[in-house]
């Protein structure tokens, strides 16, 4: 793989990041890579690890989603060659946030996941953002890995109406 197109799939993920409202997971980024058939996943996960290696991005894990976000080097390296996208390509990348924004912004507001913390016992990490800032951030223990799972599917599905009782509850 010639490393100006290397170059061009590191710019297009920074590119993606600075544009987005809210953050972005692998998978959002991967999703629309791949969709738009500019490279394959082999050499995607290779941008990724050039990426983070020279410290233009940060990886955060939860659950099994990986958030990216762009570092100040990162910012500045756009600066220097974001000129080098094709404005076709910026263009689509502007579509995709236009049409998918409440999508993307769904997708990473509300987070559950669950981890094991010992022999049969599991704590379930559920929260709730908005424009990146907490509005909930809730860890309960759990028993069984079914009942951890339990709370997240639950978590995904009532969040607002959770979120509702306990502040009516609070006030």
């Amino acid at each position: 793989m010639s490393s100006q197109y290397l170059t061009l799939y590191k710019m297009i993920v920074l590119y993606m990041l600075k544009r987005s409202k809210d953050r972005l997971s692998k998978a959002q980024i991967y999703d629309f890579i791949l969709e738009s058939e500019y490279t394959n996943f082999l050499t995607l996960q290779e941008v990724f690890s050039e990426l983070a290696e020279s410290e233009l991005i940060t990886e955060t894990s939860e659950g099994n989603r990986t958030y990216l976000e762009m570092t100040k080097d990162g910012e500045e390296t756009l600066g220097f060659f974001e000129n080098r996208i094709n404005p076709a390509i910026r263009e689509q990348i502007n579509t995709y946030f236009k049409e998918n924004g409440m999508k993307i912004r769904d997708y990473s507001a509300i987070n559950a996941y669950y981890k094991k913390t010992g022999e049969n016992e599991y704590e379930a990490y559920l929260s709730a953002t908005e424009s990146g800032n907490p509005l909930v951030e809730i860890k309960l223990p759990a028993f069984t890995e079914a009942m951890a799972e339990s709370f997240c599917e639950n978590w995904k599905k009532k969040n607002q109406s959770i979120y509702q009782y306990i502040m009516k509850e609070l006030m």
